[in-house]
């Protein structure tokens, strides 16, 4: 099998690898090779919001053939396409070494979504991101790895928010040509097609790759002439909010991208599964052990010593639960092919505190695989408590649901100028090893004013991007001017800025700082010592009490009351999470505990210098140190949450935060926050790395599952 290449006929031969290297998020995570497009037609460049596809194809041959002829330039393209050439060789990580050989089969990671690159909008929010930071760094170090999703041609939500601040939703569909994704072709040159098996009537899935540095991404999309168009629509977009829809969405997930595997030859001795929305596939692999003449419990077994699954929902609601009869629907046929009885199948996804719920996707994934964990430790200590009944008898610290806390491709989330400043005074190849926690403490070296500097230049950056998406959607939309106003045109960078970015639903709490707003406004408008706050987010188009959320702080942001402190910026994604985790001055995190599994977000803001005020819940249970940001929650009860959790806020920002933030004495800063935001940044930088969460999975895992794996 092959995939097409995209034409770049406007390329002349000499650029040929422009073309190349546009194809492979490679790009993403290399500043120099994003300067390369950019420094083509900075314009385009910024026009096409850094999609290195559509700006070579909107560029004007004369410019690309005064390219080729302009010596500086063609030293920084061929160097880069060196650098390029050279990621690409294959390889094996060091730390499999010992167990499989490098052409050994690896490992199958199945994923429901992926955050990769605005250009590829196949994300809803964390556990998007957390996928494409994972695969990122599987590239990075050579661990031999394929990826499984689903193309959604259109995305998650996109966000407008209405004249009254209610949330709208529109569609914007994916232009797979401008995009660096590729077809899969046949020996006839033809798009692969594959049938998912045993569900009826048929199914089907043309299948599409992105890669990713060294790991290819196969995508499955049902959008094809084929189909019917309730089976066309499977794939449209993510999640889908009629029940046996997101049952479909799963099976192809799950069967069909099994099948996609065993079409492509593309063998594996190990499955990952992020999440249990793909959790069919391991009937997949007993299936074809079972056909192989092994009995449902051998095969069982096998399949269970060699899969991993790791869950990111404590929330109840979150956990996928479909109807027995629904079940039966697409399952009756099929568990005869796995010598099981449907019954028997059924009591698999059977949770024991609610038999009669239904088919519970995780119950199912947590008796059936073998190497189970949470995203962090304390996700880990809730995973234990709220599955322990899957294991009667087994005293709860027992139960067999370790942990490997998420963490933050570094190259990804360090920004560019920061970069410099590492590479200035950490050593131009601490990013090889950043994972080394000695490399950070150098981080002391940097002069207090040098890394200000910095930062006040990225925070300058992030408002005008907010004023410059303002401006646009004000001539776009003749948006009302109490709107722009709320979209966050005031802001100033000289004051503290706190910048709150969630998925907008109520255990989140974005809300919460509004709880006291006569003391909220005093610390907005202080005439000497004032505060600003930039919030983002989209809720689920069915999640109205998300949404009510959501208008509530768009209007308090209009109102001039709060003099323009307060802005809302819409349509939330991942090119500006890039600005905002580098430009606020602080990141505030205030979840309902215990329901923050992990939280990436804020390891982004600490990697690049910004300091987290977290509830003590999910990755701050490890990252707090003390020195690093502020936290609160210990104080609370069930009865009166918010309102001790809000005091506890207010009463950090009036008696610590703002107090330290303007002291600067006799210096131009305040030397006590620079030293606050160099902890954040050597704590996150050493601790919460993808790069040492890949190497736990490893450890913890990878390598035990690739012992038991058949020879």
């Amino acid at each position: 099998m092959e995939r097409i290449r995209k034409e770049f006929p406007n390329l002349p031969d000499r650029l040929l690898g422009l073309g190349e290297m546009a194809e492979n998020l490679w790009w993403s995570w290399h500043p120099a090779a994003r300067m390369v497009f950019k420094s083509l037609n900075r314009q385009a460049w910024k026009e096409n919001l850094h999609n290195p596809d559509k700006t070579l194809k909107e560029l004007p041959p004369e410019r690309l053939a005064e390219a080729a002829k302009d010596p500086d330039f063609l030293r920084h393209y061929d160097l880069v396409l060196s650098q390029f050439h050279k990621y690409l060789e294959k390889g094996l990580c060091s730390m499999l070494s010992t167990v499989c050989e490098r052409d050994t089969p690896g490992i199958a990671y199945f994923s429901a979504e992926y955050g990769l690159h605005h250009s590829l909008p196949f994300y809803a929010g964390g556990l998007g991101f957390l996928a494409g930071d994972f695969i990122k760094e599987c590239s990075d170090l050579q661990v031999p790895l394929v990826a499984v999703g689903f193309m959604y041609p259109e995305g998650y939500v996109l966000q407008r928010i209405r004249e009254d601040g209610w949330q709208e939703n529109f569609d914007q569909p994916l232009d797979r040509e401008a995009a660096p994704i590729n077809r899969v072709l046949d020996t006839n040159g033809e798009q692969v097609v594959v049938k998912v098996p045993f569900i009826e009537p048929p199914i089907y899935v043309s299948v599409w790759k992105v890669d990713v540095g060294r790991v290819p991404l196969y995508l499955l999309d049902t959008d094809i002439e084929i189909n019917d168009p309730w089976n066309r629509s499977i794939s449209s977009r993510l999640y889908a909010g009629d029940i046996e829809q997101r049952l479909r969405q799963e099976i192809v997930l799950g069967i069909g991208g099994m099948e996609v595997l065993e079409h492509l030859g593309i063998k594996h001795s190990i499955l990952h599964l992020n999440e249990g929305h793909a959790a069919f596939a391991l009937l997949e692999r007993i299936r074809d052990k079972v056909e192989a003449g092994h009995s449902f419990d051998e095969a069982r077994q096998t399949v269970g010593d060699t899969t991993i699954f790791s869950t990111h929902t404590p929330v109840k609601a979150g956990h996928d639960v479909f109807p027995f009869e629904l079940m039966g629907k697409y399952f009756q046929d099929y568990c005869s092919t796995l010598g099981l009885q449907h019954d028997t199948f059924l009591q698999l996804g059977v949770h024991p505190d609610e038999p009669q719920s239904g088919f519970n996707m995780t119950a199912f994934v947590l008796r059936m695989a073998g190497h189970l964990n949470g995203v962090s430790r304390r996700h880990g200590e809730v995973a234990r408590k709220m599955w322990k009944n899957l294991w009667p008898g087994v005293d709860e610290d027992k139960v067999p649901i370790d942990y490997v806390t998420n963490g933050v491709h570094v190259p990804t989330w360090i920004e560019p100028k920061m970069l410099l400043l590492f590479n200035k005074y950490l050593g131009p190849d601490w990013l090889d090893e950043h994972n080394n926690p000695y490399i950070w403490e150098l981080v002391d070296e940097i002069p207090d004013k040098e890394l200000w500097d910095t930062h006040m230049w990225l925070k300058i950056k992030l408002i005008d991007a907010i004023r410059e998406r303002a401006r646009r959607r004000w001539i776009d939309d003749r948006l009302n001017p109490s709107l722009m106003m709320s979209g966050g045109t005031l802001l100033d960078p000289t004051v503290l800025t706190i910048g709150f970015a969630r998925r907008f639903t109520t255990y989140k709490r974005a809300d919460l700082i509004l709880y006291d707003m006569e003391r909220l406004k005093k610390l907005l408008i202080d005439r000497w010592q004032p505060i600003q706050i930039i919030f983002a987010g989209k809720a689920h188009p069915a999640d109205d009490p998300g949404k009510r959320i959501l208008q509530r702080i768009v209007n308090v942001a209009r109102d001039p009351e709060y003099g323009g402190r307060i802005a809302f910026v819409e349509d939330y994604g991942e090119q500006f999470a890039q600005y905002l985790v580098h430009g606020v001055d602080i990141w505030l995190n205030n979840p309902l505990p215990p329901m923050e599994a992990c939280g990436t977000s804020g390891m982004k803001a600490g990697l690049n210098g910004v300091p987290n005020l977290s509830i003590l819940d999910g990755w701050w249970h490890e990252g707090y140190d003390g020195r690093n940001g502020w936290a609160f929650g210990e104080e609370s009860t069930e009865s009166n949450r918010d309102r001790t959790d809000a005091e506890a806020i207010y009463r950090l920002f009036e008696e610590k935060i703002i107090p330290l933030f303007y002291q600067s004495g006799n210096h131009e800063i305040s030397q006590e926050w620079v030293s606050i935001m160099k902890e954040s940044m050597k704590i996150c930088g050493s601790r919460f790395s993808a790069r040492r969460m890949v190497i736990d999975y490893i450890t913890k895992f990878y390598v035990k599952a690739l012992q038991k794996r058949e020879t």
